[in-house]
């Protein structure tokens, strides 16, 4: 089936599942939990717009059926084949449904839906072998206008602010940050939850240390504005907000099991929260791994995925070996 056909597909899904968002607020009973599944909590809201997506999805033409979706809250492991059941797989779908729940569920920020779609190669089947991807941004109620991102490979990332009542619909260009330093710019280290805090400030401080040296008294040269939502987290980077950030857990994680003797608990960022990808390598930002090497991922929901986003290549040339030294001395 055609890259773009399939990119409008995932970009109606992902609006109806704004739609759904939008017209069943429950503010009162979105953060309760009812599940953990896929390395994650399942809270009330998440759950409500699952059936959404097998429903859109079934109703597909038949060139793109039948697939198998990889998502969060489907399931221990997070997989359901829709289509004909005696044909054999064309494509697989990697999908969270609402990046950022935590967020959204409590109306103070937006969240995002991000899915790519892959050509089916089995259990080898990986994020760089997406050739689409949707990024559909998921309102608070005060909301409305909503950014909306599709790529396709090979082609540059297209965008729209919309309203949340489809009333209008203006196309714009996503313009990632030029500029080579992080000097009044915002750029962080990922420390959403307990655990990994004291590591994630150290190689913080010590990034923006070897950037721009000592800071002096009343100077604050480097802002921190952290939103917990991977996909949230790329849309800063593609539109020039943020200039450097990178998720780190699984790595702090195995930094601190060393120091600890034994597993401690875990709450990393899994393939489906990187299901942007695509778009945001289309928009010209740079990604990888913790470890400086191209980010990738198998389309699955129990595997831990550390990352770094650079606005452009220049930051990346500054901050990657202060984070590789850093990572070295720690493991």
């Amino acid at each position: 089936m055609d890259e773009f056909c399939l990119s409008e597909l995932l970009l109606d899904l992902g609006r109806q599942v704004r739609d759904h968002v939008i017209g069943h607020r429950d503010l009162a009973h979105d953060h309760m939990i009812v599940g953990h599944e896929g390395g994650d909590t399942i809270f009330a809201l998440d759950r409500r717009v699952e059936p959404v997506i097998e429903q859109v999805i079934v109703n597909w033409p038949a060139a793109a059926l039948p697939l198998l979706v990889v998502a969060e809250g489907f399931g221990a492991d997070g997989r359901r084949r829709l289509g004909p059941a005696d044909q054999e797989l064309r494509y697989r779908i990697l999908i969270d449904p609402i990046d950022g729940t935590r967020g959204l569920m409590y109306d103070k920020r937006s969240a995002w839906f991000l899915a790519t779609i892959a050509p089916d190669r089995g259990e080898t089947t990986r994020l760089s072998d997406g050739v689409a991807s949707a990024m559909v941004e998921l309102p608070t109620s005060k909301q409305t206008w909503c950014d909306v991102f599709s790529a396709v490979a090979g082609e540059p990332s297209r965008a729209w602010r919309e309203r949340d009542d489809a009333s209008g619909r203006i196309e714009f260009v996503p313009a990632r940050s030029r500029e080579g330093v992080l000097r009044n710019g915002f750029a962080y280290v990922v420390d959403f939850f307990p655990g990994i805090r004291r590591l994630a400030a150290d190689l913080m401080e010590t990034i923006a240390e070897a950037a721009l040296g000592p800071a002096f008294a009343g100077e604050a040269v480097i802002f921190n504005d952290q939103w917990i939502s991977t996909g949230g987290q790329m849309a800063e980077l593609m539109v020039g907000h943020d200039r450097f950030c990178c998720d780190l857990r699984p790595l702090f994680f195995d930094i601190n099991d060393r120091r600890h003797g034994q597993a401690t608990s875990r709450l990393e960022c899994h393939p489906y929260d990187i299901a942007g990808m695509l778009v945001a390598q289309q928009a010209g930002v740079v990604l990888t791994d913790g470890w400086g090497q191209p980010l990738d991922a198998p389309f699955a929901v129990d595997h831990g995925v550390h990352w770094c986003g650079y606005a452009n290549e220049e930051l990346r040339s500054q901050i990657e070996p202060v984070i590789q030294s850093w990572l070295r001395h720690h493991l």
